[in-house]
């Protein structure tokens, strides 16, 4: 019988040797810069462009909406010039932006630069996603997701620390000097994008449209679903946080012992949560799942509003942690839908296409689920862990129509 070595363990944490761990690295990179600026991105433009919340809030608003609606097409051009060379442009762009953050004077300026930034992110993610899938075995590519999930995990967490150090300072000097730094720092990541190996992408030997994957109705739906599954994120950063405030007696400072509670399960569970969903029906399962953990927290929330003390903070960790599961599951499941559906030829524009669903809900998951668990309690966080369920039990016919196809 072989006792695995402790050499054995630490390796399991760690992506394997060469291209998967260079994408890591790049990854960790990519979100520690992220990371340090986002942390402090609205006090920035409040502080030293002097614009008010409201603004900022209208600013982000557009340049989310201008992502969405280039995703697709800035997918087809993935699809024309090769992922790397999209997704390196699109890094450079990035690097160049944050350092023209120091000059913006005014609200247009502000949008200009933000929605610049928001396209350029979308393009990136694009060309980003298609080169993993190209370059990794099909066998291999969930599990790999995963460790570069947990990297994207650390790097942001990182960054976010980073940041809120230099908020703290106090100084205009030192908040100023934020953008480029991270502008730095993207640059850094575009120089280890150049030197990765090509990859091996098949384009369409037949002109293609820049929309034909919205074309794909079946393709759509899963994406759409997708996007209801992935809305756990309004749930954890924007829901959790105004029902703990509002509805529970639990002292304020425990969110930030969620916030590094996610953290911690995310880095910690990622790959073992991305098991077996490397087929379309392992993605499909993996989702389920997600919904399953994600209803457990919405039903578990309401009770916390009835409860004292330590039961409530215990609660509230509970709930916390089992939609953080749930995020974990549908992470793997995403990864393994848009692999397995995603024709080699046109990876990129479907890849913009896949995000669709997930921007989606970032734009409508904050108005509708705050409405409901804030304003409805019990009763609307029934309806939130109704949705989850029945998205999670439409998707499997969805894929399976798909693939008939």
């Amino acid at each position: 019988m072989t006792v695995a070595t402790p050499l054995t363990r630490a390796q399991r944490l760690l992506p394997p040797a060469g291209l998967p761990r260079a994408l890591c690295l790049q990854s960790a990179l990519y979100a520690v810069g992220s990371g340090f600026f986002l942390s402090g991105n609205a006090v920035f433009f409040t502080t030293i462009v002097g614009l008010s919340a409201a603004e900022v809030g209208l600013g982000i608003s557009i340049a989310g909406a201008l992502g969405f609606v280039a995703a697709v097409p800035l997918g087809a051009v993935a699809d024309r010039i090769g992922p790397r060379r999209a997704w390196l442009l699109a890094a450079l762009i990035e690097g160049c932006i944050y350092f023209a953050y120091p000059l913006a004077r005014g609200f247009l300026a502000f949008v200009v630069i933000v929605a610049a930034l928001a396209i350029a992110e979308s393009a990136g993610h694009s060309g980003r996603g298609a080169y993993t899938l190209d370059v990794l075995a099909p066998g291999e590519r969930v599990r790999l997701m995963a460790f570069n999930r947990s990297a994207l995990n650390l790097g942001f967490t990182a960054g976010a620390l980073l940041g809120g150090l230099a908020l703290a300072s106090g100084s205009r000097t030192v908040i100023m000097v934020v953008p480029p730094l991270a502008g730095g720092l993207m640059l850094v990541t575009a120089l280890l994008i150049s030197r990765l190996p090509a990859s091996p992408h098949r384009r369409s030997d037949q002109q293609v449209s820049r929309f034909a994957v919205l074309r794909d109705r079946r393709f759509m739906v899963v994406s759409l679903l997708n996007g209801v599954l992935g809305s756990h994120q309004v749930l954890l950063m924007v829901v959790f946080p105004l029902w703990l405030v509002e509805r529970t007696d639990a002292p304020h400072a425990v969110l930030a012992w969620l916030f590094a509670l996610n953290t911690v399960l995310a880095v910690g569970l990622q790959v073992w949560a991305a098991r077996g969903a490397n087929t379309a029906h392992g993605a499909v399962r993996s989702s389920r799942l997600a919904a399953a953990g994600i209803a457990v927290g919405c039903l578990v929330m309401p009770i916390s509003a009835g409860t004292a003390a330590w039961v409530t903070v215990c609660l509230l960790v509970g709930a916390y942690a089992a939609i953080t599961l749930g995020e974990l599951f549908q992470s793997a499941g995403h990864w393994g839908l848009v692999s397995e559906l995603s024709p080699a030829d046109q990876r990129p524009q479907y890849q913009g296409a896949f995000r669709l669903g997930l921007q989606l809900q970032s734009i409508v998951g904050p108005v509708a689920f705050t409405a409901l668990a804030v304003t409805w309690g019990p009763i609307g966080w029934l309806a939130i862990a109704a949705v989850f369920v029945l998205a999670a039990i439409a998707l499997g016919p969805a894929v399976g129509r798909h693939h008939a196809v």
